[in-house]
């Protein structure tokens, strides 16, 4: 287990509350356990939309020779973390090969 993991959230826009911070926290944090290269990770939560307003997640692992990033939309942003970290599990499996 990496014990100095740097998860880095900024909200953009607005003040993350601190339930959707935990919740950022707890599933970025699983993709360390996939990866013990990973120096740390940039999350990014913003709103856009032309009319409909979608909540973002941008996620950046910043690893030696082969950062990883995904962004997703959701209608919640819960919703839209879980999909960029499943996003990126999956990048890192298929890396690994």
């Amino acid at each position: 287990m990496n014990s100095d993991m740097i998860i880095n959230i900024q909200s953009v826009h607005f003040k993350a509350s601190e339930d959707l911070q935990q919740h950022v926290q707890d599933k970025v944090r699983k993709l360390f356990d996939h990866n013990d290269k990973i120096i740390r990770a940039d999350v990014k939560l913003f709103e856009e939309g032309n009319g409909v307003a979608t909540q973002y997640c941008e996620i950046r692992l910043v690893i030696p020779g082969d950062d990883h990033i995904a962004k997703k939309g959701a209608a919640t942003y819960e919703k839209a973390v879980l999909d960029t970290v499943d996003t990126l599990r999956k990048v890192m499996r298929r890396a690994k090969k």
